[in-house]
């Protein structure tokens, strides 16, 4: 229970590992401020999150014993984060943990030089500058109180190449370069910030992730055959449970990882390592 009693903030909180880390962190004893877009973006060719899904993950902490504050943004645009972390502050004084978790899978599925501008520039703006952005929101607050954990959702792609999958490898690969320069950064403020690589996450239907299924659709993977083709690059011979990764993000966000910082906690069942 290292997050008893701390607000955390989670980007992309409508479905998937937003919700799950979410409901783990409610039932763990923290109070919540739940973000997501709550709509689609044109450039992106699967829904994003809605506002019923977000309402349901508040739900859902609500009944775990949580305070919950739920807002929709868009983490492509500054100000937007900007109000929601004002209002955070008002309603509960303080943001102890920002999970940056909002992330696209696609547009994918092409080599580099068949990637236009509008598919390169919407997948660095949400999977990188939109976790910059969110740092740039809450950093001053915890820098204030010399206090805070800042956990980057980032993936396998932030270690590894993936064939056809150019603007997602680059984002996470920056995304781990922002986690290492932001913790030392914010290091003599006693505010931290470590990084997560989770590998192939399996989609529970009751977080209703998309993740996975749209990066086999940018592959061309046929939907029945999903899961065993991903299962073949396992070295354990098993995909990752998406509680594999909440367990991460709950120490990164908990007391007990009070000297963590600038850290890169993979999730991936050895498949980086082949």
């Amino acid at each position: 229970m290292s997050v008893r009693g701390k607000t955390i903030l989670i980007t992309g909180a409508a479905r998937g590992l937003g919700r799950a880390c979410a409901a783990r962190f409610a039932a763990d004893g923290a109070d919540l401020v739940l973000v997501d877009i709550a709509e689609d973006i044109a450039a992106v060719p699967y829904p994003m999150g809605s506002a019923g899904q977000l309402d349901d993950t508040a739900r859902r902490c609500r009944a775990a014993g949580a305070e919950v504050l739920t807002a929709t943004a868009d983490v492509r645009v500054q100000s937007q984060l900007d109000n929601v972390v004002d209002d955070a502050l008002d309603r509960f004084g303080r943001i102890d943990v920002l999970v940056n978790n909002a992330g696209i899978a696609a547009p994918s599925g092409k080599p580099v030089h068949e990637i236009d501008e509008d598919e390169w520039h919407v997948m660095l703006d949400v999977d990188l500058s939109g976790a910059w952005r969110a740092i740039k929101a809450v950093a001053p607050a915890m820098a204030a109180r010399r206090s805070g954990s800042i956990v980057n959702i980032s993936s396998t792609a932030g270690l590894v190449g993936y064939r056809n999958f150019a603007g997602y490898v680059a984002a996470k690969h920056g995304l781990i370069g922002l986690t290492r320069a932001a913790a030392l950064d914010y290091a003599a403020l006693r505010v931290r910030v470590n990084a997560i690589c989770p590998g192939q996450v399996r989609e529970e239907p009751d977080l209703e992730g998309r993740m996975l299924s749209e990066v086999a659709r940018s592959l061309g993977v046929d939907p029945d055959e999903q899961e065993p083709t991903f299962l073949a690059a396992q070295p354990m011979n098993a995909l990752v449970d998406p509680e594999d990764v909440v367990g991460a993000a709950v120490y990164l966000a908990g007391d007990d990882s009070k000297q963590v910082t600038g850290s890169v906690v993979t999730v991936d069942g050895g498949f980086s390592i082949r």
